[in-house]
């Protein structure tokens, strides 16, 4: 019984942090292309400030967060610049488990969403977009 429990805690914690990563990643594709500097940026957030959260409080956790990185590094490279479609994906994750989204977690999504759009030269118009759209699902 406890190994089903903790195979089912550790699917949805990789599950929700792979969610996040293609949010960053349909916010960094939202101009149809993904720069570097969108990239690196998001490592920094994710070392400094992901890993440090209140959120991750145990070691198997701290290794899920890395998700966001991996999900997003491997879209890049894999996928087409369909931010729409990952978007939309995070928007029906985030509707299926709100309970995973506590103040914290939105207010560091919104930060990270904000930094990672502002990394290449200001904000563009379909970040500010994104960006606006993203703050009005979270307050919901």
């Amino acid at each position: 019984m406890i190994f089903v429990k903790m195979t089912t805690k550790k699917k949805m914690t990789h599950t929700f942090y792979q969610n996040i990563g293609k949010l960053f990643y349909a916010l960094a594709a939202s101009d149809k292309q993904v720069r570097d500097e969108e990239f690196n940026k998001l490592k920094v957030i994710v070392k400094k400030q992901w890993l440090n959260a209140e959120i991750v409080k145990d070691d198997l956790n701290s290794k899920a967060v890395y998700q966001i990185e991996y999900v997003f590094e491997w879209l890049n490279k894999n996928e087409k610049l369909n931010a729409k479609m990952y978007f939309d994906d995070f928007l029906k994750y985030k509707e299926k488990h709100p309970l995973l989204f506590t103040e914290a977690i939105k207010k560091l999504i919104l930060k990270t969403a904000h930094a990672i759009a502002a990394s290449f030269s200001g904000l563009n118009k379909s970040e500010l977009i994104m960006l606006a759209k993203l703050d009005i699902e979270l307050k919901r």
